[in-house]
């Protein structure tokens, strides 16, 4: 597992994970605010790290 373990809500993964890759955010479509605040779901970073391939 990666040393960086710092999840934001909205992650399935530690970044840098295998399997996983970054993307963005569906609560505020990648802007980081959502409803005049920072987005909840990535912590204002406007990316969360996914699952890929569907394996």
């Amino acid at each position: 597992m990666p040393e960086n373990t710092d999840l934001n809500p909205g992650d399935e993964a530690a970044p840098g994970t295998p399997g996983t890759g970054e993307n963005i955010c569906p609560a505020c479509s990648g802007s980081g605010k959502k409803d005049g605040q920072r987005c909840a779901t990535c912590d204002g970073t406007g990316k969360v790290t996914e699952g890929i391939g569907g394996a």
